[in-house]
């Protein structure tokens, strides 16, 4: 069983940065696919960035060259660095992970609104 805990969202101002985090625990989190997702109210679920190892990503356009995906498998822990915020990046920003197994886990959620 794999726990999941974000932390790091908040209130920003347009053009402003965030730093989000989520630490695992159990499992061997440098074998996880990581990925973040978010989820607007009245929308989809939709992906923002994942890390299957630790040198590579994958980005949705939307945030490509602002968000950067990191992870610290020293600690079981991964980032996303959100910069250059925009309102429509407004969201509960969720964390998950899949095992070798193909199994998902999923994080609680923080909220991240982008707001004069």
């Amino acid at each position: 069983q794999v726990q999941l805990v974000e932390s790091g969202g908040g209130l920003v101002q347009p053009g402003g940065s965030l730093r989000l985090s989520c630490a695992a625990s159990g499992g061997r989190f440098s074998t996880f696919v990581l990925t973040w997702y978010r989820q607007s109210p009245g929308k989809q679920r939709e992906f923002v960035a994942s890390s299957p190892t630790l040198r590579t990503a994958n980005y949705a356009d939307s945030v490509r060259g602002r968000f950067t995906i990191s992870r610290d498998n020293a600690n079981n822990i991964m980032y996303l660095q959100m910069n250059d915020l925009k309102p429509d990046d407004t969201a509960v920003y969720i964390c998950s992970v899949r095992n070798l197994r193909g199994q998902h886990y999923w994080g609680q959620g923080t909220q991240v609104t982008v707001s004069q």
